[in-house]
């Protein structure tokens, strides 16, 4: 009995110890990219014990891992982690004008730099666990939660989580669990998008193995190897002229080539379209092996480029650099892929709603979560098959990201960031870029936050309440380039901009294109009546309203349709509160929209009322 009793015993000890390598998260996020990393750090914050697969040393993504360490667009809307990660470069380099080293964009950085700033950053969250080197090979989910098998140094471990995001940089998870998604060029009418081809097809925009390369100095002979397949005239178009014994002459165009790219610390980013390292290949439906196969002609071609640089063009003391990434042939970890799957999501973002967001039928502006400024961007070159779109007269103004576009279709607890959201194939060459990809990771985490605080589904949880977080992290939700974050009354303006109330003014500006709030500008009467009458019933009726502008005394009346018990006194108090001058508070007060912002925000709160993943009125 007594040895029964033993065995008993022993097998029940077994039987409760966890099994090796086992882990259980509220959130898990897969991939460390830019979006990744930026979802984890905002999900962390937001108190949500999260974590991160991701399968290289290094976090960042295309910002560091891939090299694109020049930022393209929202320079002018430095929202949430964005701004936060530009504000550490200014603190490292020495400033705005430190940074504005290549004429591409105004904040560029070395990626090795980029990488340890986003090391630093998750060690810093209490609530956030990076593995790094990880890769995931089987994602269930089952009994309510997510089960992931990854490999670490060969071994096999488990995690389970309440919520996940795919942050892989081609959509990888969406396909295992076989999820609708698009690859390639959508056709006309499968969005309704004017400049699309009458066909769909699956060709993708080029792909760049980016190259760092690092001045040595004058004499010194850092060319590499004449790569295999190497031919000169591939390149030729790629600066007019070189004059070789004049480098830093302004009119010499190939240095001009170079000054693109020009990072701090005598370095260059090589990622030039034009004749230069971009390549065409669709990997995105390959296996592992097979896209690291196809990849080594990516490598290649960048080296050509290199050994023509050196090599024909006489710029020999610049070689690839030594400090950059721990890789054996001292190139990124991962290329530049410009495009992933694009996933069939509760709303889709297309050019119609970026050219004119407030005419669609759905509101989708009313729910976005990130804001993007950049023109749309394809490139194509490198594939003859590719059809024509002049992309220069798609001319649209700054933009945001819908909240739908980040939740696949029907999904409960699954959200999708980096470049596999729900936009057209046309609308990525804008939504790519890399601050609106943080932006979209910084989303992508508040969605996952405020879902699993309020103990709610992705179905069920609110607009409103994500976009409130969202703000509170000093991030846009509508793409107001003239009121920034640190402005007294931002939340204000973001959320009657949100509600529509008040619309904003869309401008197609060359690469940095704008949304104007204009706080300064009076308000016709006719202008806010007709923005709140879709909230407020009682307001259906209510014609009074001219062109006139708006004054206090006729606000006062307005609100007092849609509730009689506000009295004149509680505009007085908002307007003290806000800080606004005293004396100027008189019946006859003509009204600037930033006022009537803050008037209506916090006397109605029109933001609180919900709104859907169209952005349409809750019934």
């Amino acid at each position: 009995m007594k040895i029964r009793s033993l065995i008993i015993v022993f097998l029940l000890t077994c039987f409760s110890l966890p099994v090796l390598g086992q882990k259980e998260v509220q959130l898990l996020v897969i991939g460390g990219g830019a979006s990744g990393v930026s979802a984890g750090i905002q999900a962390s914050r937001m108190g949500i014990e999260t974590l991160i697969l991701e399968e290289t040393p290094w976090l960042g993504g295309m910002l560091t891992a891939a090299g694109v360490s020049a930022i393209d667009g929202n320079h002018k809307m430095p929202s949430g982690i964005w701004g936060e990660f530009r504000e550490k470069l200014y603190a490292h380099y020495g400033g705005p004008k430190a940074v504005e080293t290549g004429w591409v964009s105004n904040t560029l950085f070395e990626p090795s730099i980029g990488n340890r700033f986003f090391q630093e950053w998750v060690k810093e969250q209490t609530s956030l666990t990076v593995i790094q080197e990880a890769i995931w090979k089987e994602i269930k989910h089952e009994e309510g939660k997510w089960k992931v098998v990854y490999l670490k140094d060969q071994e096999e471990n488990i995690v389970f989580a309440q919520m996940l995001i795919d942050a892989s940089e081609l959509g990888d998870v969406i396909a295992s669990l076989k999820l609708d998604y698009y690859v390639g060029m959508d056709s006309r009418d499968r969005f309704g998008e004017q400049y699309a081809p009458e066909q769909a097809n699956d060709i993708v925009q080029d792909i760049t193995y980016v190259v760092t390369l690092k001045d040595f100095g004058q004499g010194k002979d850092m060319t590499i190897p004449k790569p295999k397949g190497y031919d000169p005239t591939v390149f030729a178009c790629a600066c007019d002229h070189a004059d070789p014994t004049s480098f830093d002459d302004p009119t010499n165009d190939c240095q001009k080539m170079l000054n693109y790219g020009k990072l701090p610390n005598g370095k260059y980013m090589i990622n030039w379209p034009n004749c230069g390292n971009d390549i065409y290949m669709n990997i995105i439906e390959l296996n592992p092996f097979e896209r690291k196969e196809a990849l080594k002609e990516a490598k290649l071609h960048s080296l050509r480029f290199v050994y023509y640089i050196q090599h024909e063009l006489g710029y020999k003391h610049l070689g690839l650099a030594d400090d950059e990434y721990p890789t054996e042939d001292q190139l990124p970890f991962i290329p530049y892929h410009r495009e992933s799957r694009r996933t069939l999501t509760e709303s889709i973002l297309t050019l119609p709603h970026v050219l004119d967001p407030f005419k669609q039928s759905e509101s989708l502006y009313k729910t976005g979560v990130a804001v993007g400024d950049y023109t749309i961007d394809h490139h194509h070159k490198m594939n003859p098959e590719a059809p024509e779109i002049d992309f220069i007269k798609i001319r649209v103004p700054s933009y945001n990201v819908p909240m739908g576009s980040l939740i696949p279709k029907g999904s409960t607890h699954l959200i999708v960031a980096e470049k596999n959201i729900g936009v057209s194939n046309i609308v990525n060459g804008a939504s790519r870029l890399q601050p609106v990809v943080l932006g979209i990771g910084q989303a992508a985490g508040a969605i996952a936050a405020t879902a699993l605080l309020e103990g709610k589904n992705l179905q069920e949880v609110s607009v409103r309440s994500v976009q409130q977080n969202i703000l509170n992290s000093n991030a846009y939700i509508m793409p107001y380039i003239d009121v920034n974050p640190k402005h007294k009354h931002f939340q204000s303006i973001q959320k009657i901009g949100a509600t529509g109330i008040l619309k904003g003014f869309g401008v197609p500006y060359k690469w940095a294109n704008q949304t104007w709030f204009y706080p300064e500008k009076e308000v016709s009467e006719f202008e806010l009546a007709e923005g709140l009458r879709p909230y407020y019933t009682s307001l259906s009726n209510y014609w009074s309203a001219s062109g006139e502008m708006l004054t206090i005394s006729f606000l006062h009346g307005l609100l007092r349709e849609i509730d009689d018990k506000i009295e004149i006194r509680d505009l007085e108090k908002v307007w003290l509160e806000a800080g606004f001058e005293k004396d100027l508070f008189n019946l006859d007060q003509r009204l600037t929209r930033l006022q009537v912002a803050v008037l209506v925000d916090n006397i109605l709160n029109p933001f609180a009322i919900p709104v859907n993943l169209q952005g349409l009125l809750e019934d």
